[in-house]
């Protein structure tokens, strides 16, 4: 099944004809009990003085449509899930960014997808930051991993960049540092001799694509988790899974 584009994600009826009748008010694919609370009334705003500040997750890719659906922009298409389960419009334009804002439970939550081709994250990100003073320890960035096994997450709550262009912009831009959790997802090794960069910009598979969805759902659930329940809750539920896939192999 095909994510529904940032700008259309929504879970009303409307935007999923297709669940119309056989789903109620407020379902899709990627629903869950916060969705419905979030659709049925807007968030607060935030960054405001006072305001609880969200949780920032930001999606890395390339815009433009030429690069959907490919390995490199798998950071966008967590991020069109995560607004489509929990009614987020990513409808606004700020700071190099398409950014939706709204709610998990009673949690505020910030969605962001640069829109500065990949190199060049950091600007987007590195302004969205300082200008909403969000707390780095909130800011999640999700983004493909060619070192990790197809749809394999690792969810970790710092690091480096790991040769990751768009990670290597990111640290940049918030003056070298790297105490900020990162969501990396497994797009595996080039076959062959063919370059990286070659095979990040490869579409994927439709097989592809179904074992792409499932992981989907499982970074939903980590999201989740880390909203109501904080990072080292969801970090427990994400590893502890992936471990136990490996040694099963």
């Amino acid at each position: 099944m095909r994510l529904l584009s940032g700008a259309s994600a929504s879970c009303l009826p409307s935007a999923l004809p297709f669940l119309a009748r056989a789903r109620p008010r407020c379902v899709s694919r990627y629903s869950s009990a916060s969705a419905c609370r979030a659709a049925s009334s807007s968030a607060a705003p935030v960054g405001d003085g006072g305001a609880r500040k969200p949780w920032l997750f930001v999606g890395l890719g390339n815009p433009g449509k030429m690069y959907q659906r490919t390995r490199h922009n798998v950071g966008f298409e967590m991020i069109d899930a995560i607004a489509e389960a929990e009614g987020v419009s990513l409808s606004s334009m700020q700071f190099k960014a398409m950014v939706g804002k709204g709610r998990i439970g009673d949690v505020p939550i910030m969605l962001a997808k640069p829109q500065t081709f990949m190199n060049a994250s950091g600007e987007s990100v590195g302004q969205l930051v300082s200008y909403f003073k969000i707390p780095l320890n909130q800011v999640v960035v999700m983004y493909d991993d060619l070192d990790l096994p197809f749809a394999k997450l690792r969810l970790l709550p710092k690091g480096g960049h790991g040769g990751h262009n768009g990670m290597r912009s990111i640290i940049n831009h918030l003056k070298q540092n790297r105490d900020f959790p990162r969501l990396r997802i497994g797009i595996g090794r080039p076959p062959g001799k063919m370059d990286p960069a070659n095979f990040v910009l490869r579409p994927f598979t439709k097989k592809e694509q179904e074992e792409l969805d499932f992981t989907f759902h499982r970074s939903l659930e980590a999201i989740r988790i880390m909203a109501l329940e904080g990072f080292n809750k969801s970090a427990t539920f994400v590893n502890t899974a992936q471990s136990s896939e490996m040694l099963n192999r």
